[in-house]
Order: structure tokens, then sequence, then C-alpha cells
């Protein structure tokens, strides 16, 4: 992983004012992400040097469509892209197999070709169901994610997980397949619902927790400011946070071990999302700020973790505006036995074996592949109740 803060503008030899690059190592698939205010304005520029076809197929949920999407019709076109549109419904209910067959059929029928770029537009369900339709048209097309969440410019958009839900859990249809760029536009963030923007901040304080105190002192310190969208802090989060994701991608991309750790609080939020329904009553990023406070309490019980570290990361999470008691948490009452069958669907857990990521301390993530499944129902039922 490099970050490039002069990364050379077409024509010019500089980059635009403000705009940062960071550039996730993978090879001769390797990509930049690049970061930024205006770049909707400036995306057919961006993704003309990916193609030399004239029209591009974009995904983009209905909500987003309506605040953003002429802007960046607008940018394509000054780019000579015209634009085939598909519209999704917002939330996590779009990650489904029938939402991703209408998606490819449209386009194929559309003409899109395996030489045509894809683009997601979008949050973080978006970006899933357009990744997994780019690998999937015709063996293979190359895709565009232009993230519009804070959660998916910090996390979803990078690192090539595409997935669509299945009944028995999240994310469990899916591949891997790498974006060939990600354009995060930090201007779109202004429209965001504070809701929204907290969910956001719960993948931000994730990489802190895993391993990285000082960045965990400076959520700390700056944790008003990112609640209230302020644009320099955002715009600061967001850097950091792409350069975190894009060192343990360039790493292990396919999730054999060091990757593993983004999914701190993943396990146990995926099931309270599970035992929702997929629902709006409770937002991605609020189930993980939730399952990394129960991953942190969790590893208090096991006596692996300081109680003082796991206070300290609560109290983080609450600060960023998070719920991290589940009787408090939307969408419920919750209920132990039934989050324990959802964990049971993990796509970590191995052998019939439940893994888990807990921690040694604030900032000291690692990865426990044979938790007893006793001990973490104890651990669920006392956790719902209290």
């Amino acid at each position: 992983m490099t970050t490039d803060t002069q990364a050379a503008d077409a024509g010019t030899g500089r980059a635009p004012s403000g705009e940062r690059r960071v550039r996730v190592e993978l090879g001769s698939r390797a990509y930049d992400i690049v970061i930024g205010s205006g770049l909707l304005a400036r995306a057919g520029e961006l993704i003309r040097t990916l193609t030399h076809r004239k029209r591009v197929f974009v995904v983009a949920d209905r909500t987003v469509a309506g605040l953003h999407l002429a802007t960046l019709e607008a940018g394509l076109a000054a780019g000579g892209f015209g634009a085939t549109v598909s519209l999704v419904d917002p939330g996590e209910g779009t990650k489904r197999l029938e939402v991703l067959e209408r998606v490819l059929d449209e386009f194929i029928e559309a003409g899109a070709e395996r030489d045509d770029v894809l683009v997601a537009f979008g949050g973080g369900v978006v970006g899933d169901l357009t990744g997994l339709a780019a690998g999937l048209l015709k063996r293979g097309a190359r895709f565009v994610q232009i993230p519009t969440t804070l959660l998916a410019q910090v996390d979803s958009s990078v690192g090539g997980k595409t997935a669509v839900n299945s009944r028995a859990g999240k994310n469990l249809i899916g591949l891997f397949h790498q974006p060939a760029l990600v354009i995060s536009d930090l201007d779109v963030l202004s429209t965001l619902p504070a809701r929204e923007r907290s969910a956001g901040l719960a993948e931000v304080a994730k990489y802190a927790l895993i391993g990285d105190t000082d960045f965990l002192a400076w959520l700390e310190a700056n944790a008003e400011a990112l609640r209230a969208g302020e644009p320099q802090a955002t715009g600061e989060a967001v850097r950091i946070s792409c350069e975190a994701k894009a060192r343990v991608v360039a790493a292990d991309e396919t999730e054999k071990g060091q990757r593993a750790l983004l999914n701190l609080g993943h396990t146990f939020g995926h099931a309270l999302e599970r035992a929702n329904g997929f629902g709006p009553a409770l937002l991605h990023g609020e189930a993980v700020g939730a399952g990394m406070a129960m991953a942190m309490r969790f590893s208090v019980r096991l006596g692996l973790c300081p109680e003082a570290d796991a206070a300290r990361a609560g109290a983080l999470l609450n600060a960023l505006g998070l719920v991290t008691r589940i009787p408090d948490l939307s969408g419920g009452p919750y209920v132990a036995e039934e989050l324990l069958a959802h964990m049971g669907h993990d796509k970590k857990n191995r052998d019939g074996r439940m893994t888990l990521i807990l921690a040694r301390g604030a900032g000291e993530a690692f990865v426990q592949p044979d938790a007893d499944e006793a001990e973490v129902l104890a651990f669920l039922r006392q956790t719902c109740a209290a």
C-alpha cells in the first residue's frame, strides 16, 4: 500500500487540491482509492483511463439517485461516457439473488460486454451487489466503486468482497472481485443522516480497536467532530481507514489469515442483523458497533482482556453515537439461542467450529479459531438480558 498526496492529475503533473490517493498493492490488479471533494464531477475523467468504451453501466439505489445521480451523469458525460442505469431499493433487503438477476438481465439486454465497466453508486449494499454482478457478467467485467456512505468509503468499497445474502445468513453467496478504481467523494457525505454517519463510524473505530492505539486516541479526541460530520476530521478518518484496509488486503486478499481481523464484532453483528431479518430497524454499522462491544466484553469474560479496555472501547462507540447494550438496540428483542444459531452460519467457521475475533486489549485483536459455544451461549444469555 502506498499513499500519494501528490498524485498526478492528467496533463498537469499535480493532484487537485486536497485529493489523496491510496494504492491497494495487488500486483497486476492493483488499484487506487481516490479521496477528495468534487470527484463526481471528475468521474468520467477518472474512469476514462480504464476503458475505450463510450458507455458505463451504473447501479444506484433510489435514494442516492435522487440526491446525486444527475451530478454523476454530468461528470461521466464530461469524460465522454453515456450511462445505462439500474435502480435498486436502498437497504440490506436488496442483497438478494432475485435483484442480482434483474440487474444482470437489464445490463445484458442493454448490450453490456466483458470489456464494459460497471459502476457501483451507493453504499455497501450497492457495492456488494454491483461487484458480484461484475464478477459474473460474461465471466468477469471490471467495476468501479463510487461509495456514497461513510461506511462504504472506509470499508466495504475496498478489498473486493462482493456478495448477496442467503436465507441462512449474511454475505454467504459471493466471490472476491477487486474493483479497478474507488472514487470517494467526500462531498456526498454531507447528505448523510446522522444515524448513517454513526453507523459508518463503527467501521472507522474498528481499525483502531484491531491494532492502532494512536488512531484510537485520535478518535477519542475527535469523536464529537466526527459525529457532527466535520469535513476535515471526516476526511482524515477516511484516509487513515483506507490506508489500514489497503495494508491488510495487500497482505491477505482472500482472508486466509490477517484479514479476518477486519471482522472484529462482525460475527455477533451479523447474527443481530439476521435476527432482525436484515430490516431497516438495525443498520449494518449499528450491528457491528454493538458486536464489537460484545467481542470486547466476551474477551473480558474469558480473562483475555482487561475490563478497562472493554469499557474504553464501549465509551468510544457511545461517543460516536452507537448503542452498545443489546436490550437498548433497535430491532429487538434479541434471543440468545437464536443469535447463537445464526452465528453457526458465519463464513469464518471451519469444520463446524465457531471462529471469533477477540481482543487481548484495545488495539490488540486476534483470531480465536475454536470458540466454546457453551461459553458463547452463556455470554449471550447474560448480554441479551442485561
